[in-house]
């Protein structure tokens, strides 16, 4: 069966990339996925295969099998991101306000391939396949919680899901048992002092010079305060204020994030942002602000389907073709799927030490890895329905 299907991914594999570039030069970013629903849409049906929108712009679709067997979930994330693309390849993005820069745009067209391989073999299938085309992965809340809670993961057993992964050599697997990816909470903090003009700073509160401190002071919380032996980051992303050279703003506004895999990391990191940004204001005379917005749950792989995709990984790929890996921070709202049913999402390299790292604007990913995706989720499906 193996070997048939490889043949069939091998004929598949130049219209799999085509449905790759064609996404890429159309990217779209959250809950505006228009366009890229619309094709997926139509080439769902084109296969006979009912599709229904949910999430707004998402995608679910049901390819039958024999009926009293199991059901199957794959998933792929339709969203671009609000970035310019940098480079000059033949397909690059034609919105000069989004980019398939995190590799998106090749999950959809691996997923498609997948579809076509496995409606190929509708009469054979000894259960059910659910097909969720999933809007907005990168923008929190996300659009994986919203098709769950409109009944996307009914009667589902088990969902697969993966990860085009630039840090990983091509073709190459990876994949963690329990904790895999961390929960991505955001936070803001609005330093507010008082303004007045740079050549007489005694008449001021700096509220650049208390933003300063709180965004070192709030380093010590990773290395002095959560315990070294689980992991926790906290970081700045954007530091806001002032208009011109000559004047201390009273205002300040500092944007950053939490990652952690444990409920008391993330409620320690927390509650110290704000002890030490509401000190280290006091210190100077200032005041705070403080939000703080929680993420995506963290990715947990059930590791009974974890053994499943590396038996399976083994048999498509080959076994060489599996990467030790540790869990990273980095996080996913697949775990909303995988609340509902046991799973596992998994890293397929399409990269190298040569390939810009996911998120930068000359972002792309080695094209040889798509059908190697496509045979694997194929390969997943109908090896979990027959079991």
């Amino acid at each position: 069966m193996i070997e048939e299907l490889k043949k069939d991914v091998d004929k598949l594999t130049d219209q799999i990339i085509e449905w790759r570039r064609d996404f890429h030069k159309h990217p779209e970013v959250a809950f505006q996925e228009e366009r890229t629903s619309s094709v997926i849409k139509q080439f769902l049906e084109s296969l006979d295969i009912p599709v229904t929108i949910t999430a707004k712009t998402g995608l679910r679709g049901i390819l039958e099998g024999k009926s009293g067997g199991k059901t199957v979930a794959l998933r792929a994330d339709m969203d671009a991101l609000p970035l310019k693309e940098e480079g000059d390849k033949p397909y690059i993005s034609q919105n000069p306000e989004a980019a398939h820069c995190c590799g998106h745009d090749g999950h959809m067209a691996i997923l498609m391939g997948a579809v076509q391989v496995l409606a190929a073999r509708r009469a054979q299938l000894e259960g059910n396949v659910v097909l969720l085309f999933q809007p907005s992965e990168e923008r929190i809340p996300g659009g994986a919680k919203p098709m769950v809670e409109e009944g996307a993961m009914e009667g589902v057993d088990a969902v697969f899901g993966l990860h085009l992964w630039a840090p990983l050599p091509t073709g190459k697997v990876g994949i963690v048992k329990g904790p895999m990816m961390a929960q991505p909470d955001d936070f803001t903090l609005v330093v507010k002092g008082r303004g007045g003009h740079g050549s007489m700073p005694q008449q001021t509160v700096d509220s650049i010079l208390v933003a300063s401190q709180i965004v070192v002071n709030v380093q010590s919380i990773v290395s002095r305060n959560i315990d070294p032996l689980k992991p926790g980051v906290v970081s700045f992303g954007t530091i806001e204020g002032g208009t011109i050279f000559n004047i201390i703003p009273a205002e300040v506004k500092l944007t950053g994030t939490v990652r952690s895999f444990d409920h008391e990391v993330k409620s320690l990191a927390k509650r110290r942002i704000l002890e030490i940004a509401e000190g280290t204001a006091q210190t100077f005379g200032a005041t705070v602000e403080f939000s703080y917005n929680d993420g995506y749950p963290p990715v947990v792989n059930d590791e009974d389907m974890v053994d499943f995709v590396l038996e399976v990984t083994k048999k498509t790929l080959g076994e060489e073709s599996i990467a030790p890996i540790d869990p990273v921070m980095g996080g996913e709202d697949f775990a909303y799927f995988l609340q509902e049913a046991p799973g596992a999402f998994l890293f397929l390299g399409a990269g190298g030490d040569d390939f810009y790292p996911h998120h930068h604007p000359a972002f792309d990913v080695d094209e040889k890895a798509l059908p190697l995706g496509t045979l694997l989720m194929a390969s997943l499906a109908l090896e979990f329905l027959k079991t």
